[in-house]
């Protein structure tokens, strides 16, 4: 049996208001035995000294695509399955040295599976990296977000949407993710933003096919993200069931006083916000996203204060892939910045992101759980920025980086 103790200066347990500490937590095989004062010292049990940094649970990232590359989509859709899911290993372990220990990938633009076998490669231990859980593919209406065809020529049929325009054709699909492993529906019910020929301020779905959507998957026992924009499309993904709303662009009070009437979680990804505007401000925008972040990029910042300001259930989720995975790791000091309190924003990638993905035993620290624990210098309650500066991270157990490594792993 493999030991280890942590001597801990302060400890953020997931999910506590206050930081506590000193403390000591003992780790044996893959999971946290005993927590206190002082714990015992199993023989040959390895002891890391903490007890200049604030450790935490594995930091839980609810919203990236690790096969998607928002700079260069229409190119890199068409490589091969293969070669996604090897540059989405890559990306998997780089992230995790910044404290992610777990990540919700919410759709790959290919025909086949590549963050399926990403995830069953990891879980088997054939390769390291973080925990995926997995949408497969993104399920779409013609002409809404989830619809690439529009970044090629309309003589070429490529496989690279998962659309339907009908109640029984959205049930087949629903029902296909669930046959090939994937563990969450992700659609969209509004237009994107870096999408072609749609709109985020229109819904995309009709009700009976919004309706068929979530009533099959809720049948079959998967939880439904929704990537929404407009305040209609909120309240829609709202009134049928979804367990969580991604973005949330241009949610407005009803939407949000509904959602915490409902339980309904918003992932607000207000990083990939300020990536948007400096690239607005940059010229570097792509140019089907120009004219709609100009309309709309002021009442997303004030829809992002409101939910800030709201009690809504708020996960940390980025949408890292739309813009570089380094630049994650700010979406705490983003949150921040639109008015969450550090400890709301160091809640919502731990304890409350885990609550969304059902996963009882991540995103806290206590005796019985899994040993996903990172340190970090400083105290994020203080200045949340120090969460960029994570040098330890344990998954499962077991350590990939300790302090004065370098990040890369």
């Amino acid at each position: 049996m493999s030991s280890v103790v942590l001597l801990c200066g302060k400890v953020f347990d997931g999910a506590s208001e206050t930081l506590s500490g000193p403390m000591e937590i003992l780790v044996e095989n893959n999971r946290i035995t005993s927590m206190g004062w002082t714990v015992e010292r199993p023989p040959g049990a390895e002891v890391i000294d903490l007890s200049d940094r604030t450790v935490s649970p594995g930091f839980i990232d609810t919203h990236v695509h690790l096969t998607m590359d928002a700079a260069n989509l229409a190119r890199q859709t068409l490589e091969s399955s293969a070669s996604k899911a090897l540059k989405g290993l890559s990306l998997a372990r780089a992230y995790m040295a910044y404290g992610f220990t777990t990540l919700r990938d919410l759709g790959s633009a290919d025909p086949d599976w590549p963050t399926i076998d990403l995830r069953n490669a990891i879980n088997a231990g054939v390769v390291r990296g973080p925990r995926i859980i997995v949408a497969a593919h993104i399920i779409s209406a013609s002409a809404g977000h989830g619809d690439l065809r529009g970044f090629y020529n309309p003589r070429w049929t490529l496989p690279v949407s998962t659309i339907a325009d009908d109640p029984a054709s959205v049930k087949a699909l629903v029902r296909r993710e669930h046959v090939f492993g994937s563990d969450w529906i992700k659609t969209t019910n509004t237009g994107g933003y870096f999408s072609p020929g749609d709109d985020p301020a229109r819904v995309t779905w009709f009700d009976d096919e919004m309706e068929a959507l979530t009533s099959a998957a809720h049948q079959l026992g998967m939880p439904v993200a929704v990537h929404t924009g407009a305040a209609e499309g909120c309240k829609q993904a709202i009134r049928y069931g979804a367990r969580s709303l991604e973005h949330a662009y241009l949610i407005d009070n009803e939407g949000l006083a509904m959602a915490i009437k409902s339980g309904v979680y918003v992932v607000p990804t207000m990083q990939m916000t300020q990536e948007d505007l400096r690239s607005l401000h940059e010229g570097t925008l792509p140019c089907q996203a120009v004219w709609k972040f100009q309309r709309d990029n002021e009442k997303i910042v004030a829809s992002q204060r409101l939910i800030a300001a709201s009690n809504v259930k708020v996960a940390y989720g980025t949408d890292c892939g739309m813009f570089p995975f380094e630049h994650g790791i700010l979406e705490f000091q983003a949150m921040v910045g639109a008015g969450l309190t550090p400890v709301r924003a160091l809640k919502a990638a731990t304890c409350v992101a885990a609550e969304m993905l059902q996963q009882a035993d991540l995103g806290v620290l206590a005796s019985g759980k899994i040993a996903d624990i990172i340190a970090m210098p400083g105290d994020p309650l203080v200045d949340i920025a120090v969460t960029a500066k994570v040098d330890l991270v344990m998954k499962e157990g077991a350590i990939y980086r300790r302090p004065g490594q370098e990040r890369h792993m």
